[in-house]
């Protein structure tokens, strides 16, 4: 087995810590990015659903609005929704700073300021576990001076089993302490899915085969005498995947002049940043311009999609229906094909928005199918199998009471 140093960033010393985490449960929290709430049934996935007959399968995940990468993902880690923890969407504005956050710009990854909200990793480090994140988002960047005690920088080149047997080795280690919390992230689902129909083509059938047989290769792992029974499983993606299409498309450049205005995010949720003095002749422009595209000032975004409350979310947010995309005719006329496949972002409440959530372990209820569970609730949940007091969060821990036994 090949040993993968870990980045060390806790503000704390090791001795602070349990010193015999063994003797109590361990949990991996493992997020398959872009896994639909039904992708179990396009394809065989053994792994899933022995965890699911075993233990607790959701009818769906409910993720947070915009159902992007980042904001979910910081949203499961903290149980706060965008407009309280910050990360509004995967590429938008502070402007505060003056400054952007852009997904393809790792490098604003690990800047602090971005991350506002305390996600469960600090939780664990804070009262005295040993943290541990493979790639989770925002775990590169420090909430206070604090990090896991184990992290490391994204590398989307890493095969995945060599991040499942740095896991393995982080949990057998006699030296180090192991951690009491693990985040594991796997981008394979959301990568394929993006370029193909996601419920007719084999390519995303077998990034689903692929992913459950790394999931299984962990479990193989677990099942030495030293782990076994003594891990809870949580499997979840941040959001689902809906088909589009080259016929579904909203050019913004029919309405607007696109290089007149500030535009962080386009496809399919519309990132707008006006002049102050343009806002509404903006609005105007936008407003009912085409019958697949809702354009809301700041104000009046949906109050259910917690969305208004933060300075970085724009004063104008367009978005489009399920299945449509928003572009420019140049970025159209260049790659068409580009807007076949599928895409996410959508209103929240769409079953195709509908994100993956399995549990199993000691800590769940064995064999059940539950009704649906909130992304914001995971936090609460996670903190009630850790022993942890939560930080301040928009969660309910009623949310997940009928799925655990604590």
């Amino acid at each position: 087995m090949v040993f993968l140093g870990a980045c060390a960033g806790s503000s704390k010393g090791l001795d602070t810590k349990r010193q015999s985490p063994r003797e109590s449960t361990t949990l991996i929290l493992i997020s398959l990015d872009g896994f639909r709430w039904d992708f179990m049934e396009l394809a065989e996935t053994p792994t899933l659903d022995r965890l699911a007959a075993s233990g607790v399968r959701a009818q769906r995940l409910i993720p947070v609005f915009p159902t992007k990468t980042f904001p979910n993902h910081y949203s499961i880690a903290t149980g706060l929704y965008p407009e309280h923890h910050g990360i509004v969407a995967n590429n938008f504005y502070d402007p505060a700073f003056d400054a952007s956050f852009v997904l393809a710009e790792p490098a604003t990854h690990s800047v602090a300021h971005w991350w506002e909200g305390e996600p469960i990793w600090v939780t664990a480090e804070r009262q005295g576990l040993t943290a541990a994140t493979y790639f989770w988002p925002g775990s590169e960047a420090d909430f206070d001076g604090t990090r896991p005690t184990y992290w490391k920088p994204y590398d989307h080149e890493l095969p995945y089993v060599e991040r499942i047997d740095q896991v393995l080795e982080w949990l057998n280690s006699d030296e180090d302490p192991p951690p009491d919390f693990i985040a594991l992230y796997f981008d394979l689902i959301d990568s394929v899915a993006h370029s193909y129909d996601p419920e007719s083509s084999p390519q995303v059938a077998e990034a689903i085969r692929t992913v459950d047989s790394v999931v299984g290769r962990l479990l193989e792992g677990l099942s030495v005498p030293k782990l076994a029974g003594r891990v809870n499983l949580l499997v979840v993606s941040d959001h689902g995947m809906a088909a589009t299409s080259p016929e579904r498309v909203i050019f913004l450049d029919d309405y607007l002049d696109p290089d007149q205005v500030r535009i962080l995010d386009w496809n399919p949720i519309l990132s707008i940043w006006p002049e102050p003095s343009e806002v509404d002749h903006v609005y105007e422009a936008l407003a009912g311009a085409h019958p697949h595209l809702q354009v809301f000032r700041k104000e009046d975004i949906p109050a259910e999609w917690h969305y208004r409350d933060h300075r970085r979310i724009p004063p104008l947010l367009g978005v489009a229906d399920e299945g449509w995309s928003i572009t420019a005719r140049s970025v159209f006329q260049t790659d068409p094909a580009v807007f076949e496949g599928s895409n996410h972002g959508y209103d929240p409440s769409l079953a195709s928005m509908g994100a993956l959530f399995v549990a199993n372990g000691p800590a769940f209820e064995p064999g059940l199918l539950a009704s649906p569970v909130r992304a914001v609730d995971l936090y609460e949940l996670m903190c009630r199998i850790l022993g942890l007091t939560p930080a301040p969060n928009d969660g309910d821990p009623r949310g997940t009471e009928h799925i655990s036994r604590r």
